[in-house]
C-alpha cells in the first residue's frame, strides 16, 4: 500500500504543480495584496477573484504542533511517532499551512523554531514539507 497522492482541482493545481518541480506557491490578491492558503478562487479578505499564485522561499516559522502516536491509516504506522504543525510562511504574511515536521525529532520542536521547505514525492506531484532550518538567510547590516 503506498502513501496517499494528491488530487488537484481548478483551484489547487498551481500549487501541486509547483510543488512537484520543487517550488512552494502560494495565493497573493493582486487587488488587496494578502497572501492565502490553502488555495481557493477568491480573496479570503476582499473576495476579490484575482488571485495569482506566487512563489515563496519556503522559509516560515513553526506556530503550533501535535505529535501523532496513533495511525489511522495502516500506511503512517511506520512514521509513528510523527509531527503534525502549523507553520506561518516567512515572505507571506497570512499564509499558514497546515504540513508534517520532518527531519526533527517531536521533542526538540518548540513554536517560533525557524523552518524550512522539503519536498516528499507522491505519484506525479509532491508534498511540501517542513524541517528545522539548516541554514539563516543573510541579513544586511553591520557585521
Amino acid at each position: 500500500m503506498s502513501k496517499p497522492v494528491p488530487i488537484p482541482d481548478a483551484a489547487s493545481a498551481f500549487f501541486w504543480e509547483g510543488a512537484a518541480r520543487g517550488e512552494l506557491l502560494v495565493q497573493m490578491c493582486a487587488d488587496c495584496e494578502s497572501f492565502q492558503y490553502p488555495p481557493t478562487v477568491v480573496c479570503e479578505k476582499c473576495q476579490s477573484r484575482d488571485v495569482r499564485p506566487v512563489r515563496v522561499s519556503g522559509r516560515g516559522t513553526l506556530y503550533a504542533l501535535t505529535v501523532m502516536h496513533q495511525a489511522f491509516l495502516p500506511i503512517f504506522a511506520e512514521d509513528l511517532p510523527f509531527t503534525i504543525a502549523l507553520v506561518d510562511l516567512d515572505d507571506a504574511p497570512g499564509a499558514r499551512l497546515l504540513t508534517n515536521i520532518v527531519d526533527a525529532a517531536p521533542a526538540g520542536l518548540a513554536a517560533g523554531d525557524p523552518l524550512e521547505v522539503v519536498f516528499e514525492p507522491r505519484g506525479d506531484y509532491a508534498l511540501p514539507q517542513f524541517r528545522p532550518a539548516r541554514s539563516q538567510p543573510e541579513r544586511g547590516g553591520a557585521e
